[in-house]
């Protein structure tokens, strides 16, 4: 759920928002106004760490790149500011070296980004901000659908494909070599749960 809030005529810059971080506001910023986001609960965070951790399994001993999680965000647009947090970032590392420390937000735009649809998401929005990754450079889109168990997946100029649980997310020329079955991101289904509990 996000709440859009209005600050009159003055609008905010990535500056502003990083010291209301500090100041425990959490949001984004589109093009300077400030869109405050709510916690997206339990299955949201879970799903988060499993696909985070998959990633960097494969990305860090192979010193491919970087991942990062929302609270990074990353900064889009300047004059007036855009600064979006997506929910898992990889940043390869020809783009982005091991090294660099970055204390704010990131310049450089993902090479993936991965999204986990929260419940009062409508299919427009979820699509609406796949587009806009793709649009501001973002070489492959994830956007991870829990209610239906499954995965669209978004490149420039090629039709949407949405990934079953039986199938597995490949991070083709992006990520080449890196694969996870798509029904690892959930978890066990509540049947599941309840029968291993019961033996």
């Amino acid at each position: 759920m996000t709440i859009t809030t209005t600050t009159g005529a003055k609008l905010l810059t990535a500056d502003d928002l990083l010291q209301l971080h500090g100041e425990g506001v959490r949001g984004e910023l589109i093009r300077g106004v400030l869109c405050e986001t709510m916690p997206t609960g339990q299955e949201h965070g879970e799903i988060v760490m499993r696909l985070g951790a998959a990633l960097l399994g494969f990305i860090e001993p192979r010193g491919l790149g970087r991942v990062m999680g929302s609270d990074s965000g990353v900064w889009l647009e300047r004059h007036p500011d855009t600064v979006r947090e997506p929910d898992v970032a990889f940043f390869a590392v020809e783009r982005l070296a091991l090294d660099e420390r970055t204390t704010g937000y990131a310049e450089i735009v993902p090479d993936l980004v991965a999204e986990i649809a929260s419940p009062g998401d409508s299919r427009r929005a979820v699509y609406d901000k796949a587009h806009m990754w793709l649009g501001h450079g973002v070489r492959l889109v994830w956007v991870v659908r829990p209610e239906a168990r499954s995965v669209a997946v978004y490149r420039p100029g090629e039709a949407v494909a949405t990934l079953g649980e039986q199938d597995a997310l490949d991070g083709l020329d992006v990520l080449p070599g890196f694969r996870c079955a798509v029904g690892a991101l959930f978890g066990p289904r509540a049947a599941e749960r309840r029968s291993g509990a019961a033996q």
